[in-house]
């Protein structure tokens, strides 16, 4: 009996909270650490998180924009596993192109980073090889840029896949401009005397340990693309099947941590994973869902967007943006509760622009999280955004509002029909209650009279099968 009630419980657990605490089940926790007495005997040991030092160049914009892009670096930190102990901006016309932030501001960024024990720099851009390289020399610890920080954050959070096949591709493409030998470890050559006097084909050049490791990530990168490719097929035959059957479309996109999976969760009760953090989900979910009239319609939870996107996550995840650019209609979630969210919407739109097709899609603006955030900053945002509409997506605020206003904007159903189906055909009855707006159903002798709007491929199908009727009785 008690092993029953146990299954039972498990069985109420939804998706999205089973991987939630999968994800929160092992943490590395600041300021734990071993200590033995008598260290001399045995390894001294520390566990703690990495210690970092946030650096960034203020170049154009207010100071209200500078503070706030550090401040969403700081959670970019944090969400891949950090702990920010400083942060600082410097105002240039633009990044010095050897150092980033200037010889004289790296010299006080180290002893910034030597005072604050700091392991690691993060800059808040994307730096060139030549000035992570310098930059490191001067403050002698790791420093990495924010596309790093954003695809150590994307390696963390895919499960799928498809998914961390991506991640890896756009790591790949990232690390090959910045492979570097240390020393003589990646300078040696293989071939020639170096090759132990082999002979007949061993003598010569041959290759450097960099030019080695370079060839072989663009092999890797060339097999990741044929895998990407082959595991997209599946998702177009599921989409060109959606297509065929004329269902609409519908996706969710925007910036990340907007609440665009609790979004999914409150319209179709999809159990996605749900956290208070930056890219929490990656793998696009989608999901059947339905309006007020009973009309059914697909909606797809996207990839979180954020400021300046790596251009190579844009590449890599190429076929799950796609579904923006095949849908019907694109909610685009926004949070209303954010210091900067007209920023947001600007970031969001910046990659719509790069996805081919994306920027014609009709788009209605939700302004999530209405119970967080002040209300004129939601007049403000609703002001400015024609088609908009404040929701909450933890309490259910404007969600019923929301639905009425997709089934005004999905495609419309234009062929009416006033038929008699017989009864061995109820499958294109089945098929107007679900893909149509099923006006009234009479059941006679003959079969089923049936009165409804509904999608040309439908019409087509009723119309072959089907006799015309006066009117329904």
């Amino acid at each position: 009996m008690t092993r029953m009630r146990e299954y039972t419980l498990l069985d109420e657990i939804e998706t999205g909270d089973m991987d939630l605490e999968e994800r929160q089940a092992l943490r590395r926790v600041a300021g734990l650490s071993t200590e033995l007495e008598d260290v001399s005997e045995v390894e001294y040991r520390q566990l703690r998180l990495e210690r970092v030092v946030l650096v960034g160049v203020w170049t154009s914009g207010t100071a209200e924009d500078a503070d706030n892009s550090l401040l969403e670096l700081k959670l970019l930190a944090e969400t891949a596993g950090s702990q920010v102990l400083d942060g600082l901006i410097q105002r240039r016309q633009k990044p010095d192109p050897a150092t980033y932030i200037g010889s004289g501001k790296a010299l006080e960024l180290r002893d910034i980073v030597e005072s604050s024990g700091a392991d690691t720099v993060i800059c808040d851009g994307e730096l060139a090889p030549g000035q992570l390289r310098q930059l490191e020399e001067i403050v002698k610890v790791k420093v990495i840029d924010r596309t790093a920080l954003i695809l150590d954050i994307f390696a963390q959070h895919a499960k799928s896949r498809e998914g961390k096949a991506q991640v890896e591709l756009a790591q790949l493409q990232y690390l090959l401009p910045r492979l570097r030998g240390w020393g003589g470890n990646l300078s040696r050559q293989v071939g020639g005397r170096a090759a132990g006097g082999v002979g007949i084909g061993g003598r010569g050049p041959g290759e450097t340990k960099i030019e080695l490791d370079r060839r072989r990530i663009r092999e890797r990168m060339a097999k990741l693309r044929r895998q990407i490719g082959g595991m997209s097929t599946a998702r177009d035959t599921k989409r060109h099947a959606r297509q065929r059957r004329e269902v609409p479309a519908v996706a969710i996109a925007g910036y990340t941590n907007a609440g665009k999976s609790s979004l999914l969760n409150r319209v179709t009760g999809a159990g996605v994973l749900v956290e208070d953090a930056l890219f929490a989900t990656l793998d696009p979910t989608v999901r059947r869902a339905r309006t007020p009239e009973g009309r059914l319609f697909t909606i797809a939870d996207t990839v979180g967007f954020v400021r300046h996107l790596p251009h190579q996550l844009i590449e890599a995840f190429r076929s799950t943006l796609e579904e923006v650019a095949d849908a019907d209609l694109i909610l685009h979630v926004v949070d209303g509760s954010h210091p900067d969210p007209e920023g947001q919407l600007a970031a969001v739109r910046e990659v719509f622009a790069d996805i081919e097709g994306a920027s014609d899609v009709q788009e209605i603006v939700v302004i999530n999280k209405a119970d967080a955030a002040d209300p004129e900053v939601l007049d403000r945002i609703a002001r400015r955004e024609r088609d908009s509409i404040v929701v909450s997506a933890r309490t259910g605020k404007g969600i019923p509002e929301l639905m009425e206003l997709i089934e005004e904007r999905l495609p419309r159903l234009d062929h009416e029909v006033h038929l008699l189906v017989p009864y061995e055909r109820g499958d294109l009855i089945s098929r107007a209650h679900k893909e149509g707006e099923v006006l009234s159903v009479d059941h006679v002798g003959e079969g089923t009279i049936l009165h409804a709007r509904v999608l040309p491929s439908l019409s087509q199908e009723l119309v072959r099968v089907g006799k015309p009727v006066e009117r329904v009785s």
